[in-house]
Protein backbone atom coordinates (compact mmCIF):
# COMPACT_ATOMS: atom_id res chain seq x y z
CA UNK A 1 0.00 0.00 0.00
CA UNK A 2 2.77 2.41 0.96
CA UNK A 3 4.82 1.49 -2.09
CA UNK A 4 1.94 2.25 -4.47
CA UNK A 5 0.98 5.55 -2.83
CA UNK A 6 4.39 7.18 -3.16
CA UNK A 7 4.58 7.06 -6.96
CA UNK A 8 1.01 8.31 -7.16
CA UNK A 9 1.76 11.34 -5.01
CA UNK A 10 4.97 11.98 -6.94
CA UNK A 11 3.14 11.81 -10.25
CA UNK A 12 0.54 14.26 -8.96
CA UNK A 13 3.26 16.64 -7.77
CA UNK A 14 4.96 16.50 -11.18
CA UNK A 15 1.63 17.05 -12.94
CA UNK A 16 0.88 20.06 -10.73
CA UNK A 17 4.31 21.53 -11.40
CA UNK A 18 3.95 20.97 -15.13
CA UNK A 19 0.48 22.48 -15.15
CA UNK A 20 1.77 25.49 -13.24
CA UNK A 21 4.30 26.23 -15.98
CA UNK A 22 1.84 26.04 -18.87
CA UNK A 23 1.75 29.20 -20.97
CA UNK A 24 -1.47 31.06 -21.50
CA UNK A 25 -2.37 34.29 -23.24
CA UNK A 26 -2.15 36.38 -20.05
CA UNK A 27 1.33 35.12 -19.29
CA UNK A 28 2.51 35.75 -22.83
CA UNK A 29 1.06 39.27 -22.82
CA UNK A 30 2.71 40.02 -19.47
CA UNK A 31 6.09 38.81 -20.76
CA UNK A 32 5.75 40.96 -23.88
CA UNK A 33 4.91 44.01 -21.77
CA UNK A 34 7.92 43.36 -19.55
CA UNK A 35 10.18 43.06 -22.59
CA UNK A 36 8.75 46.29 -24.01
CA UNK A 37 9.40 48.13 -20.73
CA UNK A 38 12.92 46.72 -20.43
CA UNK A 39 13.78 47.62 -24.02
CA UNK A 40 12.00 50.96 -24.19
CA UNK A 41 15.28 52.80 -24.76
CA UNK A 42 16.27 50.95 -27.96
CA UNK A 43 12.63 50.92 -29.11
CA UNK A 44 12.40 54.68 -28.65
CA UNK A 45 15.60 55.21 -30.64
CA UNK A 46 14.33 53.01 -33.47
CA UNK A 47 10.97 54.79 -33.61
CA UNK A 48 12.69 58.17 -33.70
CA UNK A 49 14.39 57.34 -36.98
CA UNK A 50 12.97 59.31 -39.95
CA UNK A 51 12.19 56.10 -41.85
CA UNK A 52 10.15 54.70 -38.96
CA UNK A 53 8.35 58.00 -38.45
CA UNK A 54 7.32 58.02 -42.10
CA UNK A 55 6.28 54.36 -41.86
CA UNK A 56 4.15 55.07 -38.78
CA UNK A 57 2.52 58.08 -40.43
CA UNK A 58 1.46 56.09 -43.50
CA UNK A 59 0.30 53.12 -41.42
CA UNK A 60 -1.86 55.21 -39.08
CA UNK A 61 -3.29 57.24 -41.96
CA UNK A 62 -4.41 54.14 -43.87
CA UNK A 63 -5.92 52.46 -40.80
CA UNK A 64 -7.74 55.59 -39.56
CA UNK A 65 -9.23 56.26 -43.01
CA UNK A 66 -10.38 52.70 -43.61
CA UNK A 67 -11.53 51.65 -40.12
CA UNK A 68 -14.95 53.44 -40.09
CA UNK A 69 -15.94 51.82 -43.39
CA UNK A 70 -14.73 48.44 -42.18
CA UNK A 71 -16.77 48.64 -38.97
CA UNK A 72 -19.88 49.86 -40.78
CA UNK A 73 -19.56 47.11 -43.35
CA UNK A 74 -19.14 44.43 -40.67
CA UNK A 75 -22.22 45.62 -38.77
CA UNK A 76 -24.43 45.79 -41.87
CA UNK A 77 -23.13 42.46 -43.11
CA UNK A 78 -23.99 40.83 -39.77
CA UNK A 79 -27.49 42.33 -39.84
CA UNK A 80 -28.16 40.97 -43.31
CA UNK A 81 -26.57 37.59 -42.60
CA UNK A 82 -28.70 37.08 -39.49
CA UNK A 83 -32.02 38.78 -40.25
CA UNK A 84 -32.37 38.37 -44.05
CA UNK A 85 -33.17 34.76 -45.02
CA UNK A 86 -31.09 33.29 -47.88
CA UNK A 87 -34.31 32.24 -49.61
CA UNK A 88 -35.12 35.92 -50.26
CA UNK A 89 -32.70 36.11 -53.20
CA UNK A 90 -33.70 32.64 -54.35
CA UNK A 91 -37.28 33.84 -54.80
CA UNK A 92 -36.19 37.11 -56.41
CA UNK A 93 -33.97 35.56 -59.11
CA UNK A 94 -35.32 34.55 -62.53
CA UNK A 95 -35.62 30.83 -63.12
CA UNK A 96 -33.58 30.87 -66.34
CA UNK A 97 -29.86 30.62 -65.41
CA UNK A 98 -28.66 33.00 -68.15
CA UNK A 99 -31.00 35.76 -66.92
CA UNK A 100 -30.39 34.94 -63.26
CA UNK A 101 -26.65 35.64 -63.54
CA UNK A 102 -26.80 39.44 -64.18
CA UNK A 103 -29.66 39.82 -61.70
CA UNK A 104 -27.60 38.05 -59.04
CA UNK A 105 -24.60 40.19 -59.95
CA UNK A 106 -26.57 43.40 -59.44
CA UNK A 107 -28.10 41.92 -56.28
CA UNK A 108 -24.60 41.94 -54.84
CA UNK A 109 -25.23 45.58 -53.99
CA UNK A 110 -27.59 44.52 -51.18
CA UNK A 111 -24.79 42.88 -49.18
CA UNK A 112 -22.72 45.73 -47.73
CA UNK A 113 -19.96 43.51 -46.37
CA UNK A 114 -16.53 42.24 -47.32
CA UNK A 115 -15.66 39.11 -49.26
CA UNK A 116 -15.56 37.12 -46.03
CA UNK A 117 -19.37 37.35 -45.88
CA UNK A 118 -20.04 36.64 -49.57
CA UNK A 119 -18.67 33.07 -49.54
CA UNK A 120 -21.03 31.66 -46.88
CA UNK A 121 -23.96 33.55 -48.41
CA UNK A 122 -23.20 32.06 -51.84
CA UNK A 123 -23.02 28.61 -50.27
CA UNK A 124 -26.39 29.17 -48.61
CA UNK A 125 -27.90 30.18 -51.96
CA UNK A 126 -26.63 26.99 -53.59
CA UNK A 127 -28.10 24.95 -50.73
CA UNK A 128 -31.44 26.76 -51.20
CA UNK A 129 -31.58 25.69 -54.85
CA UNK A 130 -30.22 28.79 -56.61
CA UNK A 131 -28.37 27.90 -59.80
CA UNK A 132 -24.61 27.81 -59.07
CA UNK A 133 -23.88 30.25 -61.92
CA UNK A 134 -26.01 32.94 -60.25
CA UNK A 135 -24.63 32.17 -56.79
CA UNK A 136 -21.06 32.54 -58.06
CA UNK A 137 -21.89 35.82 -59.79
CA UNK A 138 -23.27 37.06 -56.47
CA UNK A 139 -20.15 35.80 -54.66
CA UNK A 140 -17.87 37.88 -56.92
CA UNK A 141 -19.96 41.04 -57.17
CA UNK A 142 -21.12 41.49 -53.56
CA UNK A 143 -17.74 42.48 -52.07
CA UNK A 144 -16.88 44.80 -54.98
CA UNK A 145 -19.98 46.83 -55.86
CA UNK A 146 -21.86 47.22 -52.58
CA UNK A 147 -22.51 50.81 -51.39
CA UNK A 148 -19.96 50.72 -48.57
CA UNK A 149 -17.13 49.72 -50.90
CA UNK A 150 -18.08 52.24 -53.58
CA UNK A 151 -18.37 55.02 -50.98
CA UNK A 152 -14.99 54.11 -49.55
CA UNK A 153 -13.53 54.19 -53.07
CA UNK A 154 -14.96 57.66 -53.63
CA UNK A 155 -13.44 58.89 -50.38
CA UNK A 156 -10.06 57.32 -51.19
CA UNK A 157 -10.04 58.89 -54.69
CA UNK A 158 -11.69 62.29 -54.15
CA UNK A 159 -10.06 63.81 -57.23
CA UNK A 160 -10.95 60.96 -59.58
CA UNK A 161 -14.65 60.01 -59.39
CA UNK A 162 -14.22 57.91 -62.53
CA UNK A 163 -12.50 55.28 -60.38
CA UNK A 164 -15.83 54.48 -58.70
CA UNK A 165 -17.58 53.98 -62.05
CA UNK A 166 -14.67 51.96 -63.44
CA UNK A 167 -14.63 49.70 -60.38
CA UNK A 168 -18.38 49.13 -60.58
CA UNK A 169 -18.38 48.36 -64.31
CA UNK A 170 -15.29 46.12 -64.30
CA UNK A 171 -16.32 44.16 -61.20
CA UNK A 172 -19.89 43.58 -62.37
CA UNK A 173 -18.65 42.55 -65.80
CA UNK A 174 -16.23 39.99 -64.34
CA UNK A 175 -18.94 38.59 -62.05
CA UNK A 176 -21.42 38.14 -64.90
CA UNK A 177 -18.89 36.64 -67.33
CA UNK A 178 -17.70 34.16 -64.70
CA UNK A 179 -21.31 33.20 -63.99
CA UNK A 180 -22.06 32.63 -67.66
CA UNK A 181 -18.78 30.76 -68.08
CA UNK A 182 -19.68 28.45 -65.22
CA UNK A 183 -23.10 27.89 -66.77
CA UNK A 184 -21.45 26.73 -70.01
CA UNK A 185 -18.50 24.66 -68.78
CA UNK A 186 -19.01 24.17 -65.04
CA UNK A 187 -19.85 20.77 -63.60
CA UNK A 188 -21.88 20.06 -60.50
CA UNK A 189 -19.36 17.52 -59.21
CA UNK A 190 -16.78 20.35 -58.91
CA UNK A 191 -18.96 21.93 -56.20
CA UNK A 192 -18.64 19.89 -53.04
CA UNK A 193 -19.81 21.95 -50.08
CA UNK A 194 -19.17 20.17 -46.77
CA UNK A 195 -21.99 18.96 -44.59
CA UNK A 196 -22.42 21.31 -41.66
CA UNK A 197 -24.37 20.92 -38.43
CA UNK A 198 -27.44 23.05 -38.01
CA UNK A 199 -27.13 26.22 -35.92
CA UNK A 200 -30.85 26.70 -35.42
CA UNK A 201 -30.49 26.52 -31.65
CA UNK A 202 -28.60 29.77 -31.25
CA UNK A 203 -30.52 33.02 -30.89
CA UNK A 204 -30.34 35.88 -33.35
CA UNK A 205 -28.52 38.15 -30.93
CA UNK A 206 -25.81 35.55 -30.35
CA UNK A 207 -25.53 34.91 -34.09
CA UNK A 208 -25.29 38.65 -34.77
CA UNK A 209 -22.47 39.29 -32.31
CA UNK A 210 -20.76 36.09 -33.37
CA UNK A 211 -20.76 37.31 -36.97
CA UNK A 212 -19.48 40.73 -35.89
CA UNK A 213 -16.64 39.23 -33.85
CA UNK A 214 -15.67 36.88 -36.67
CA UNK A 215 -15.60 39.58 -39.34
CA UNK A 216 -13.81 42.13 -37.15
CA UNK A 217 -11.08 39.66 -36.22
CA UNK A 218 -10.57 38.50 -39.80
CA UNK A 219 -11.10 41.70 -41.76
CA UNK A 220 -9.42 43.90 -39.14
CA UNK A 221 -6.37 41.68 -39.09
CA UNK A 222 -6.01 41.81 -42.86
CA UNK A 223 -6.50 45.59 -42.77
CA UNK A 224 -3.56 45.92 -40.38
CA UNK A 225 -1.42 43.66 -42.55
CA UNK A 226 -2.37 45.64 -45.65
CA UNK A 227 -1.62 48.96 -43.97
CA UNK A 228 1.76 47.63 -42.84
CA UNK A 229 2.54 46.47 -46.38
CA UNK A 230 1.49 49.82 -47.87
CA UNK A 231 3.64 51.69 -45.35
CA UNK A 232 6.58 49.41 -46.14
CA UNK A 233 6.18 49.96 -49.86
CA UNK A 234 6.09 53.71 -49.32
CA UNK A 235 9.04 54.05 -46.94
CA UNK A 236 11.34 51.01 -47.10
CA UNK A 237 11.38 49.88 -50.72
CA UNK A 238 13.41 52.29 -52.88
CA UNK A 239 11.15 54.63 -54.79
CA UNK A 240 13.10 53.92 -57.98
CA UNK A 241 11.94 50.29 -57.90
CA UNK A 242 8.29 51.27 -57.65
CA UNK A 243 8.63 53.92 -60.33
CA UNK A 244 10.36 51.39 -62.62
CA UNK A 245 7.50 48.90 -62.19
CA UNK A 246 4.91 51.67 -62.48
CA UNK A 247 6.48 53.01 -65.68
CA UNK A 248 5.79 49.83 -67.66
CA UNK A 249 2.01 49.53 -68.20
CA UNK A 250 1.77 45.74 -68.33
CA UNK A 251 4.19 45.24 -65.44
CA UNK A 252 2.41 47.83 -63.29
CA UNK A 253 -0.97 46.15 -63.80
CA UNK A 254 0.39 42.68 -63.03
CA UNK A 255 2.36 43.99 -60.03
CA UNK A 256 -0.67 45.48 -58.30
CA UNK A 257 -2.87 42.53 -59.29
CA UNK A 258 -0.46 40.06 -57.68
CA UNK A 259 -0.08 42.40 -54.71
CA UNK A 260 -3.86 42.36 -54.23
CA UNK A 261 -3.79 38.56 -54.06
CA UNK A 262 -0.91 38.49 -51.58
CA UNK A 263 -2.14 41.26 -49.25
CA UNK A 264 -5.70 39.88 -48.95
CA UNK A 265 -7.11 43.23 -47.81
CA UNK A 266 -10.79 43.62 -46.98
CA UNK A 267 -12.69 45.26 -49.84
CA UNK A 268 -13.88 48.09 -47.58
CA UNK A 269 -10.25 49.13 -47.01
CA UNK A 270 -8.37 48.23 -50.19
CA UNK A 271 -9.05 51.57 -51.91
CA UNK A 272 -7.21 53.46 -49.17
CA UNK A 273 -4.21 51.15 -49.46
CA UNK A 274 -3.85 51.43 -53.23
CA UNK A 275 -4.54 55.18 -53.15
CA UNK A 276 -1.34 55.51 -51.12
CA UNK A 277 0.61 54.33 -54.20
CA UNK A 278 0.05 57.26 -56.60
CA UNK A 279 3.07 56.40 -58.75
CA UNK A 280 1.03 53.59 -60.32
CA UNK A 281 -1.38 54.40 -63.12
CA UNK A 282 -5.16 54.53 -62.48
CA UNK A 283 -5.55 51.39 -64.61
CA UNK A 284 -3.06 49.49 -62.44
CA UNK A 285 -4.86 50.74 -59.32
CA UNK A 286 -8.13 49.57 -60.85
CA UNK A 287 -6.65 46.10 -61.34
CA UNK A 288 -5.84 46.04 -57.62
CA UNK A 289 -9.44 47.03 -56.77
CA UNK A 290 -11.03 44.49 -59.13
CA UNK A 291 -8.80 41.52 -58.33
CA UNK A 292 -8.66 41.86 -54.53
CA UNK A 293 -12.35 41.33 -53.66
CA UNK A 294 -12.59 38.37 -56.06
CA UNK A 295 -9.48 36.31 -55.45
CA UNK A 296 -6.81 36.56 -52.79
CA UNK A 297 -5.12 34.14 -50.41
CA UNK A 298 -7.84 34.15 -47.75
CA UNK A 299 -10.60 33.90 -50.37
CA UNK A 300 -8.90 30.93 -52.02
CA UNK A 301 -8.76 29.17 -48.65
CA UNK A 302 -12.41 30.01 -47.92
CA UNK A 303 -13.57 28.86 -51.36
CA UNK A 304 -11.62 25.61 -51.04
CA UNK A 305 -13.09 24.97 -47.60
CA UNK A 306 -16.63 25.86 -48.71
CA UNK A 307 -16.91 24.39 -52.21
CA UNK A 308 -13.96 21.99 -52.40
CA UNK A 309 -10.34 22.25 -53.46
CA UNK A 310 -11.11 21.11 -57.01
CA UNK A 311 -13.49 24.02 -57.44
CA UNK A 312 -11.02 26.57 -56.03
CA UNK A 313 -8.16 25.34 -58.23
CA UNK A 314 -10.28 25.90 -61.34
CA UNK A 315 -12.23 28.98 -60.27
CA UNK A 316 -9.47 31.13 -58.75
CA UNK A 317 -6.98 31.23 -61.69
CA UNK A 318 -9.76 31.85 -64.20
CA UNK A 319 -11.17 34.67 -62.10
CA UNK A 320 -7.72 36.24 -61.70
CA UNK A 321 -6.98 36.20 -65.43
CA UNK A 322 -10.41 37.57 -66.36
CA UNK A 323 -10.25 40.28 -63.66
CA UNK A 324 -6.83 41.50 -64.84
CA UNK A 325 -7.92 41.56 -68.48
CA UNK A 326 -11.21 43.31 -67.72
CA UNK A 327 -9.54 45.91 -65.50
CA UNK A 328 -7.03 46.68 -68.25
CA UNK A 329 -9.77 47.14 -70.87
CA UNK A 330 -12.14 49.14 -68.65
CA UNK A 331 -9.29 51.25 -67.36
CA UNK A 332 -8.19 52.08 -70.88
CA UNK A 333 -11.73 53.16 -71.78
CA UNK A 334 -12.89 54.96 -68.61
CA UNK A 335 -9.66 56.14 -66.99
Amino acid sequence: MTTNAAPTQGARREADETQGWQFNSTLVLSMLLLLAVAGQGPIRRVLSEPVMQGWTTVFVAVVVQALPFLVLGVLLSAIIAVFVPPSFLARALPRHPARAVPVAGVAGMVLPGCECASVPVAEALVRKGVTPAAALAFLLSAPAINPIVLTATAVAFPDDPRMVLARFVASLLVACVMGWLWQRVGRTDWLRPPTRPSSAGSGRAAAFWGSVRHDVMHAGGFLVVGAMAAATLKTVIPASWLYTAAGIPVVSILTLAVLAVLLSICSEADAFVVASLPQFSPTAQLAFLVVGPMIDLKLFAMQAATFGRGFALRFAPTTFALAVLTAAVVGAVLL
